[in-house]
């Protein structure tokens, strides 16, 4: 079976397992969590780090203690020796600058490190989040024009006014389109509390560009931050948090 095989077969055969099994669901729901990408384990690795390190130069600092209480031991005994006292005390003084340098360095190659290792997770964040909105985006318009006879449109065009973004750009919108009901909908991998008034414009956008009325506004996500809600009710935005969900519109 090649890849567009099976496409072909998941996209008319899930609906239903969907329906008919709530443990295929809450496995999907339980592997895009899994899958979702956060810079949470490697800032526990890092602040592991940094404990070790700490611990490190504080059992260091020790022993140089140790070997000054020595050296000072030392001089009591042979004040005849002050020069080489004295040379020895110098040194040891040297070696612990150099090390507080190098303690220096090691703790900027390791900001560095962390800095690049976020931005590397960020990269890779975003990545996955546009993977995940075209995956729904095709799921979605699968389910709905398969099992529900409606039509779903994706749509790119720019907005000169500069509506949408506040300066002209280029505005994606998502169309469902139900017996001649225009409904727009947002598919984002995770939303905020600006998406949701950044998605109102682009339905202001729409309406006014194409003057058709927009009877809903859906907004499709795995990850809504709990600020965005009561954002949605007020401009009165439903959310749904699961592909499955919207089929009972």
């Amino acid at each position: 079976m090649t890849v567009e095989d099976l496409k072909t077969r998941l996209k008319a055969e899930l609906p239903e397992l969907l329906k008919q099994d709530q443990g295929v669901r809450q496995w999907l729901e339980q592997l895009i969590r899994e899958t979702a990408v956060t810079p949470e384990t490697f800032d526990a690795r890092f602040e592991r780090m940094l404990q070790e390190f700490a611990a490190d130069r504080a059992e260091q600092r020790l022993k140089w203690e140790e070997n000054n209480r020595k050296w000072d031991e030392w001089g009591a005994r042979f004040d005849a020796n002050t020069e080489e006292q004295k040379r020895k005390w110098e040194e040891n003084n040297r070696k612990w600058d150099e090390q507080n340098l190098a303690n220096k360095k090691l703790l900027g190659e390791i900001a560095l490190s962390r800095s690049r290792q976020e931005q590397g997770i960020g990269a890779l964040g975003a990545r996955w989040g546009v993977a995940s909105e075209h995956s729904f985006r095709d799921a979605l318009k699968g389910i709905l024009e398969q099992s529900f006879g409606v039509e779903v449109l994706h749509i790119n065009e720019f907005d000169d006014e500069g509506l949408v973004f506040g300066r002209p750009d280029q505005v994606e919108i998502d169309l469902i389109i139900q017996n001649g009901v225009v409904i727009l909908c947002e598919l984002k991998s995770s939303i905020s509390k600006s998406d949701m008034y950044t998605f109102d414009r682009k339905v202001q956008y729409y309406e006014r560009r194409h003057r058709r009325p927009v009877r809903r506004k859906l907004v499709i996500s795995p990850m809504v931050h709990p600020t965005a809600r009561p954002v949605a009710e007020h401009l009165g935005i439903e959310v749904f948090s699961y592909v499955e969900d919207t089929t009972g519109f």
